[in-house]
């Protein structure tokens, strides 16, 4: 079973998400079984990349909030990150463009490392202080420490157009499957979960798609039985 993970770096909830969703596939009888698959989704697609800003100053203008109401939102984020068991730094934060760590990902999906790299950017970015907005070297060093090349890593930030056509996809898919927020869960293209969901509903959701999963069917021709096929014995040799 696939689940794809439509999320973006610099959205919050996508960081909380992320963890009740883990925590509901590690009880779950067929995890072994489920293929994760991240998604590209950009909060502020339109964000040239160099633009950054506070945190609270950009909640402030883009949502119409005080600074005070930035803040305790903020906080409130801190308290349900920590209730994961993760780290959430509620002040001194930046934001800006994250197009380059998009395609960074899918350059990590190639190579099986995307979780890895996933789970170093949410870090890098809610609970460390150095910037992952508009710094090459950092978003290299966080690639290479998620098992990339340093220097395939390097190169293809300074190519805008490597992993762009993906990126776009993704979104493009998301806007289809009609995610108008994020993260957007998909189970098995039957199912979409929407939002940081408990634990408790993801774990329903897994159970619930895995069970309506149609078995297999396998046609043959009513006269001739199975068809010629090749096995472990061999290669089925007609006989006329």
């Amino acid at each position: 079973m696939r689940v794809e993970i439509w999320s973006d770096i610099a959205c919050p909830w996508c960081y909380v998400g992320k963890a009740r969703f883990e925590k509901a596939l590690g009880a779950f009888e067929h995890r072994d079984e489920v293929e994760v698959v991240h998604r590209s989704f950009e909060l502020d697609p339109h964000r040239a990349k160099g633009d950054t800003e506070p945190v609270l100053g950009m909640l402030t203008k883009k949502y119409g909030m005080s600074e005070a109401q930035a803040q305790a939102g903020e906080k409130n984020l801190g308290a349900q990150a920590a209730a994961e068991g993760l780290e959430y730094r509620t002040e001194g934060r930046d934001h800006g463009s994250t197009f380059d760590m998009h395609r960074l990902l899918h350059l990590a999906k190639e190579q099986g490392r995307q979780d890895q790299l996933v789970d170093l950017l949410y870090r890098a970015n809610f609970a460390e202080e150095r910037s992952v907005f508009d710094d090459d070297e950092r978003l290299v060093e966080l690639a290479a420490a998620a098992g990339l090349d340093a220097d395939e890593a390097r190169t293809v930030l300074a190519d805008p157009a490597r992993y762009a056509d993906e990126v776009r996809a993704d979104e493009r898919e998301a806007a289809e499957l009609g995610a108008g927020g994020v993260p957007f869960f998909v189970l098995d293209r039957k199912y979409g979960v929407s939002g940081a969901q408990p634990a408790e509903v993801f774990a329903q959701a897994l159970e619930q798609a895995w069970s309506s999963r149609a078995p297999l069917t396998t046609i043959a021709a009513a006269t001739d039985g199975d068809g010629e096929a090749c096995g472990p014995d061999g290669c089925a040799v007609p006989q006329r």
